[in-house]
């Protein structure tokens, strides 16, 4: 199944989880504000990896 997976996709999904990771790390630490902020980039980082697929397939 990660065979199809290509090296920019690999480095997308891991920024994406990393975003998911540290906004978690800063919101337990009492900084909602900017674990809301950095929560909101996971799913446009996931969005433009998905852009990224459909420009290519064309």
């Amino acid at each position: 199944m990660f065979k199809k997976f290509t090296i920019s996709d690999k480095l997308l999904f891991l920024a994406a989880l990393l975003s998911l990771i540290f906004s978690e790390i800063l919101f337990y630490l009492g900084e909602k504000e900017n674990a809301t902020f950095i929560g909101i980039w996971v799913p446009s980082i996931l969005a433009f990896g998905i852009y990224l697929k459909l420009i290519q397939s064309k």
